[in-house]
């Protein structure tokens, strides 16, 4: 059985159906005119001969501005696939998404530089020398292929993540751009048995990685029927432009034939305009822009409509994943995906704090419950991610999967029915009846059945704030929890026809 996920039985919306009408409209103008600017040929070469306007233009790079009429958009929307499946190690943890449901998975991500290293240390209150204190103290650094292995192994044991993308880059010194993406790739699937979506690093790497998978799935067709793996791409730099590399990517992983989030991610205010309207029109332009030229490569790729809107800061103009606006950008985008019913990689829990703390809970609680709640398929809920997704904290992933359980119990249906209602009814009046007129005798037999929701488990005691030190006890009792690894004969496979691993993961030779 796949994972169930939160159904939303009646999902948040902000747009009435006209306006998505009109968004949809528009971005239907914008496709026509003025068209995307492409900076890859081949894509040239597959829009051209459907049918779309080229024409090249004069500059240092070579580019060319494409305009797509409506009909091969409509035509692109026909044959993607409006189910998904995600297939998974452990069949048991395989995603079924389909466009039209407002089911949410929760998604862990994206690929971070800086790992953010969390200790203890003890220091004697100057107030009371008697007294000692432990305060949290954190320290980045740059992340390594030991720290991908060690976040993958704790996101397969957090409850509420139900899919991994690659939380950190590994950037040892034995790394290279000829064997990240087999390294990331096998550290992330040897240490997890859920879902994994990625980017690739070189397109060089993709029939390796691919090869990989297949020897993990048990073949070309199992793959297919699992597909263990999907991917990332960012074919498109807003404002309206394909990119040269990632659109080579997105190509190639479309003839596979493998599921592939579309992704875009315009900045309101300085790469899309900052009104609701206008960014919304763009984005949508941008992402159905990337989802016609998948189809007309392999009609009936899997794809997810992705959304990574953002709104700049006033100050910086840097990245401001912790506004309201941002989050009302993404919701919008759920709709617009279930307009088109096709399946929604959407973003949530990205905020602006660079530690752990009460900005960064506030601010990712604020976006996790809002988007949660208007139902998209596949959200990458920022497991771990501080300083707008530039670092990652692994004690930030726990209390993020214990947030997240909170959000789960929020979002369950009312269990009220005429049944239900009569039960109340005869209790109320058993219960007036009696002396004391309290209902405690009535709860016992609800307190493992899940119906009645649990405290915080990172709750303190006393006055103390114990939050982070009981979060860093849960994530080192998850880190000493066993891993379902990949098989020994497997393993040796992997190792013997993908180039590039490196050998210390290989857990069974060293061991021996």
């Amino acid at each position: 059985m796949p994972r169930k996920g939160i159904l939303v039985d009646r999902p948040y919306e902000r747009l009435t159906r006209e306006q998505v009408e009109l968004i949809h409209r528009a971005s239907m103008q914008i496709l026509t005119d003025p068209g995307l600017i492409s900076f890859n040929g081949e894509a040239v070469d597959i829009l051209h001969s459907h049918g779309a306007a080229v024409e090249s233009i004069a500059g240092d790079h070579q580019s060319w501005q494409v305009k797509i009429p409506e009909q091969l958009v409509l035509k692109a929307l026909d044959t993607a696939p409006k189910t998904v499946k995600l297939g998974a190690r452990n069949p048991d943890n395989a995603l079924i998404m389909h466009g039209d449901e407002p089911r949410v998975y929760f998604i862990t991500g994206s690929e971070t530089n800086i790992w953010l290293d969390v200790d203890f240390p003890t220091y004697v209150n100057k107030a009371d020398p008697t007294r000692e204190i432990r305060v949290p103290e954190f320290k980045p650094r740059r992340g390594t292929v030991d720290d991908l292995c060690q976040s993958a192994h704790v996101c397969e044991h957090l409850e509420m993540v139900d899919g991994y993308i690659r939380t950190v880059n590994i950037q040892d010194r034995d790394i290279t751009e000829e064997n990240k993406d087999a390294n990331k790739f096998f550290a992330s699937l040897n240490n997890n048995t859920k879902h994994f979506m990625s980017g690739l690093t070189s397109l060089k790497q993709l029939d390796n990685v691919v090869r990989m998978a297949e020897l993990i799935a048990g073949g070309k067709k199992a793959l297919e029927d699992n597909p263990i793996i999907s991917f990332i791409t960012c074919l498109v730099k807003s404002p309206l432009q394909f990119v040269d590399d990632t659109t080579a990517t997105f190509i190639e992983v479309c003839r596979r034939g493998l599921p592939v989030a579309v992704s875009s991610s315009p900045q309101a205010g300085t790469t899309a305009p900052i009104k609701e309207a206008g960014i919304m029109a763009q984005i949508n332009a941008e992402v159905l822009a990337g989802i016609t030229l998948g189809q007309m490569v392999k009609p009936g790729t899997p794809v997810l409509y992705g959304s990574v809107p953002v709104r700049a800061r006033m100050d910086t103009l840097g990245d401001s994943y912790g506004s309201v606006e941002t989050s009302q950008y993404n919701i919008d985008c759920v709709q617009m995906a279930r307009f088109y019913r096709l399946p929604n990689y959407s973003t949530s829990g990205v905020c602006d704090s660079k530690i752990p703390g009460q900005q960064s809970s506030i601010e990712r609680l604020f976006s996790d419950i809002v988007v949660a709640m208007s139902g998209p398929q596949f959200l990458h809920c920022a497991f771990g991610l501080l300083d707008c997704n530039s670092v990652f904290c692994l004690l930030q992933a726990v209390l993020d999967d214990a947030h997240f359980k909170m959000i789960e119990f929020f979002l369950r249906q009312p269990r009220i029915d005429q049944p239900e209602l009569e039960a109340m009814l005869k209790q109320i009046r058993e219960v007036v009846a009696t002396p004391q007129k309290l209902y405690i005798g009535h709860i016992r037999p609800l307190l493992r059945s899940g119906e009645i929701s649990g405290i915080y488990p990172f709750e303190g005691s006393g006055e103390a704030d114990d939050v982070f030190e009981l979060a860093y006890e849960r994530m080192k009792e998850l880190l000493a929890r066993p891993v379902d690894y990949i098989d020994r004969k497997t393993t040796a496979r992997i190792f013997e026809e993908i180039p590039g691993i490196l050998p210390r993961l290989n857990i069974y030779e060293n061991r021996s």
